[in-house]
Order: structure tokens, then C-alpha cells, then sequence
């Protein structure tokens, strides 16, 4: 719960199932903290993603693969939750490194996808990352996507604070990051983003 509120120290300090704080020590950034609440456990898909989550933080070389491996298990297991972390870690990769925004939409278009089969919402950080790809080719579009993950996102989540910055929010945008103790590295690979960009900017 108290992950859930935006309160990741509060449950680092309390929560005893290592997925939930490895959670939130990616939360707070601390990558190493999370990969050692993870080493002792089998590498199924929620495992694996909170794993190549935390790759990603390091800016370990294998964080793709990693991402790639926990999308499969996803799969396999039929784990939707764990699928659409995957894919948005795999965005976020992807929008990095690759020029064109397609592959990053392409991506995500699973993600879509899980919550259109099981009749269930948009994951609010998977529309919050759509909407920073969506600013390099129709930032109206964009504005709405954003809209959409601020309704849906919880109180200090990263989801919360990429979809202020996307809607020029950078100030309430800070706040909700530093009340949630976020991690910078939430959102400096879509730094790219027009939109995302410009808000920052005008935050600093």
C-alpha cells in the first residue's frame, strides 16, 4: 500500500516480499539495492522485468536483452501485468536509441493490446510513456494521451510525473517527483521528447 501511495522509503523499510522492495527501491533509484532482493529468486517474468528495470537504471549493456527475456516469460505465462512493464521498459530503450518513434509505438501497440483483450484500462505509465513518443509526431495527440495517464496515475508515480511534464506541468511535475521520491533516470531517457523537453526547460 504504501508503495502504491508514492511512499517507496516507507516501504522499503516495512515490506518483506522482495518483489515489492525491489519495487521500491527502483522507485528511489537504488538499482543495486533492488538486484540483490532479486538475486535469490527464480527468474520468472516479474522477476525478470524488475531485473532488467534495474539493468536499466545502471545502464548495464544486457538491460535489453533482460527487458526482451522478461517480455517472453510475460508471454508465456500469460502474466499481463508483467507484459505491459516489459514493454514500456523496452519503449523507453527504444525511444532512446532508436531515431524513428515507430518502434517504440510499435512496442507499446502490445501493451494496448493486453488491456483492450481484458476489457481493463490503459496502464497509466504505459500512456504516460506513449505520450512522450506521440510528442515527436502529433503533440496534440500527445496532450490527450498525457490527459488520459493524469487521470489514471497514483499520487507521486512515475506515470504522474511524465504526463505533468508532457503537459507543461514541469513545477507540479517536480513536486510530485521529489514528494515520491523518485529517481531521476524515471524519466531521463525520454528526455528526447519535444514536449518533455520544453517542460523541463522551463522547470529549470
Amino acid at each position: 500500500m504504501a508503495l502504491s501511495l508514492g511512499r517507496p522509503r516507507v516501504a522499503l523499510a516495512w515490506a518483506a516480499d522482495p518483489l515489492v522492495r525491489a519495487a521500491a527501491a527502483l522507485r528511489l533509484g537504488e538499482a543495486c539495492g533492488a538486484l540483490n532482493d532479486l538475486r535469490p529468486l527464480p527468474g520468472g517474468p516479474r522477476v525478470q522485468v524488475l531485473r532488467a528495470r534495474a539493468e536499466h537504471q545502471l545502464g548495464q549493456p544486457t538491460a535489453p536483452e533482460t527487458a526482451r527475456e522478461a517480455r517472453a516469460l510475460a508471454r508465456a505465462a500469460g502474466d499481463s501485468a508483467a507484459l505491459v512493464a516489459a514493454v514500456i521498459l523496452l519503449a523507453e530503450q527504444e525511444y532512446a536509441q532508436v531515431p524513428s518513434p515507430h518502434a517504440p509505438l510499435r512496442t507499446l501497440a502490445e501493451g494496448l493490446k493486453v488491456a483492450e483483450l481484458s476489457a481493463q484500462p490503459a496502464d497509466s505509465h504505459l500512456l504516460a510513456v506513449l505520450a512522450c513518443v506521440q510528442a515527436r509526431l502529433n503533440p496534440r495527440k500527445a496532450q490527450a494521451t498525457a490527459q488520459k495517464a493524469l487521470d489514471r496515475s497514483a499520487p507521486r508515480s512515475p506515470a504522474r510525473v511524465l504526463a505533468l511534464q508532457v503537459l507543461g506541468q514541469s513545477t507540479q511535475a517536480q513536486a510530485e517527483a521529489a514528494q515520491g521520491e523518485l529517481a531521476p533516470v524515471w524519466w531521463q531517457a525520454l528526455q528526447r521528447s519535444p514536449a518533455l523537453a520544453q517542460a523541463t526547460s522551463k522547470g529549470t
